[in-house]
Formats: C-alpha cells, structure tokens, sequence
C-alpha cells in the first residue's frame, strides 16, 4: 500500500480518476488508546462499523483484545485476521449453525440474545455447554441518538424476567447488554437505558456478571458535536458502580463508529457542475451510503492550490451511476467557485463508508493510500476537546 504526506499533496501529484479512499492508522490508533485508557471497563470493536483486516490489526495493536461479532462471517474474518483475539457474538438473532460453528471451531463463548428461543438454539447448538456468558438485550429508548436502534433487537424491561431467569440457570455468566442507538449525542441516553437495567435486574432478582453499555458513542460531524467522551464515561461509570450486581461483575463498550470514524476518508474528482449540484464519481452505492440515504453531513474541503478565496456555498451531491437514488442533499460546504476537474476530500468515512461501498453500476475504486496528516475532524485531540468542552460548559 503506498504511502502520500496528504489529500492535497495526492490529488496535486496524481490527479486520479477514480476515487482513492485514505486512511489514517494513526488516527485509529489514538482512538482505541483513548479507549483502552480511560473508558472504565473493557472496550470490544463493533467489526460491523469498518472490517477492514488492516484496521483490526491498528486495533489489535493498540490494545483493542475483544470483537463484537454479529455474523459468521464476521467469526471467522476476526479469527483469521487475529488468531489471539475474544470474540462476542452479540448479534440477538444467529442461525444455529453459525453459533455451533463459533463455539466449536472459533472458541467462541459470549452471545447475546432478546428471546426464550434464542436462549433454547445457543444451548442446542452448543450441545448444552457450560462455559456460556449469555448477555440478555434489553430494549432501551434511542430518543438521544441520531439513528435508533430501538426497534429490530431487545426485550422490554417489563418482559425480561423470565428470560433472565433461565438464562441464568445455563448460564457461566450472565450479562445484561443494550445499544441506545447511533451517535448518541449526550451521556444521558446512558443514564436513562442503566436505569432501565437496574429495573430489570430487581425485578429478575438474579446475579449478574456483565453490563455491556454497547455502542453509540459518537464521532463529530457537520452539525454534530458532541460533548468530550470523558462525560460519557464517566456517566456510565457512575451508574455501574451503582447497580445492585455482582461484586466482580465487569463493564463492557462496544464502540464501533467511536473507533474508526477518523480512519478515513476519500478523494473524488468533480465530473459535472450544474448550479448548486455536483456530479462526483461516488456516491450512494460507494462509501457515501449514509449521506444519501440517512442525510448524514461529512466534512467536506476543496483540494486545490492555490487555495480558493471564494466565498463558500451550500452544495449537493450526485453520485456517478445511473440512478436518482444517488443523490446526497448535504448541504456539503465549499468555495463558489468549484467547477468540474476540481478534486474533494470527504473526510470521517472509517465508519460504514468502506462496510457499505459496492461496485453498482461499474463504479467504484479500490485503490488505498495511507496519509500521514490529521482527520478532518477529530474528538481525540487536545484542540478539538478542548472546543468540545467549551461548548458544553457555555
């Protein structure tokens, strides 16, 4: 993989003509050390976020030891790619064959479930095994977030008795896990779902070994930045130390988007301008998924020297295949005077940019360069939380 100082050095020196994606290992290594240092408990990578090979090897060599899987395939990459490494299966919903594979063939002993049926097919498929940590979803509000996940997985509080109860009598360990939505963007979402587990768990009146606050913790974005991530800790911190569990019972994080949003971002050419819209060669069906389909506002710079002295204006995107679909409303902020040939840097596309790329149409790029500069937005330096602290504090 070849190696370039920054996006506007490369875009300069090789004026590409498909995307090139950038990343940033440096970046992903800060975050997990971020992570391993001052979050009060374990710390597992959400694989779903980015399964880059090369970033869970960033991870793993920061500290990062312990993956959230949710599929076999997800198993058996993390297996291959880090032979030494823990792997949970915290998707709530597995094939039975899939569970018997991860437990028989890839050691792997954490699952997660929101069912008496699922509880009953990880024991099948696990020929009754009793080294299990069974970690019971519950559902818990997303009102903080900015995507919900409160939905598809999780059993209301109300409703978990029972199943507590039985996985606790085939269970090594029992956990109770939960996941307040995406890019939540104040500590309180945490608060409110550990309050929903301390119902659940004096309802249930039964020993529990593991809380697992899941994911959610955020990245900063166009009109979205968040609080520093020290409020979140500590917030979950003090609400752990205050549930009614067991005297060695540990806390677990499963940060996805939190570890790997500054990993990357991409270069694209402009193909077309037409008023206010810009045609770029990728789009809804590559790495800008969520800017398509979910609005999400990227970061956006013109790379070009010397420096444009327009005034900047809102833009929008279209993508480069055939379909309306591949639109991306922004706005996405940038010099007037943009016109096609001009080259872009889209940055904070580590998290679920590369996971959902595919090649419609005929579009798309492989091509990867490693950049030595900073992310366009970062909450792991000192700069940037200290403006994130301001901001709270005012």
């Amino acid at each position: 993989m070849s190696k370039h100082h920054n996006a506007l050095g490369l875009a300069t020196a090789l004026r590409p003509v498909a995307p090139v994606t950038l990343i940033r290992p440096h970046a992903a290594s800060r975050a997990a050390r971020f992570f391993v240092e001052k979050f009060p408990g374990r710390s597992m990578y959400a694989v779903k976020a980015n399964p880059s090979p090369d970033l869970l090897e960033v991870l793993w060599d920061s500290g990062i030891t312990h993956y959230d899987v949710a599929s076999i395939g997800e198993v058996r990459l993390v297996a291959r790619t880090l032979p030494g490494a823990t792997l949970c299966f915290m998707h709530p919903v597995k094939a039975e064959e899939a569970i018997e594979e991860a437990y028989f063939d890839h050691g792997v002993r954490v699952f997660s479930l929101d069912s008496v049926e699922e509880l009953d097919k990880i024991v099948r498929a696990t020929r009754g095994a009793e080294d299990l940590t069974l970690c019971v979803r519950l559902r818990v509000s997303s009102e903080h977030s900015k995507l919900s996940l409160a939905s598809k997985f999780g059993v209301a509080p109300g409703e978990a008795k029972e199943l507590l109860i039985r996985a606790r009598q085939v269970a090594d360990a029992l956990g109770i896990c939960f996941h307040v939505g995406s890019q939540a963007m104040t500590p309180q979402a945490y608060a409110d779902a550990m309050e929903r587990v301390r119902q659940a768990i004096v309802e249930a009146a039964v020993t529990v070994d593991v809380i697992d606050v899941g994911g959610g913790f955020p990245s900063t974005y166009p009109g979205m930045e968040p609080p520093p991530l020290e409020l979140y800790f500590e917030t979950i911190h003090r609400a752990f130390e205050s549930l009614p569990v067991s005297y060695s019972a540990e806390l677990w994080a499963e940060p996805g988007r939190a570890l790997c949003a500054e990993y990357s971002s991409l270069i694209v050419r402009v193909e077309r301008r037409r008023g206010d819209e810009l045609y770029i060669n990728d789009g809804a069906y590559g790495a800008l998924f969520d800017a398509a389909h979910i609005g999400w506002r990227f970061p956006v710079t013109l790379l070009r020297e010397p420096d444009s002295r327009a005034k900047e204006m809102a833009f929008s995107f279209y993508g480069p295949t055939c379909d309306d679909l591949d639109h991306m409303t922004g706005p996405f902020m940038l010099p007037a005077d943009v016109q096609a040939g001009d080259y872009l840097e889209i940055g904070m596309l580590g998290a679920y940019g590369a996971a959902m790329r595919t090649a419609f149409n005929g579009f798309g790029s492989d091509e990867t360069v490693i950049v030595e500069d900073e992310p366009m937005a970062s909450l792991y330096t000192s700069e940037d939380r200290r403006v994130a602290s301001n901001v709270v504090t005012l």
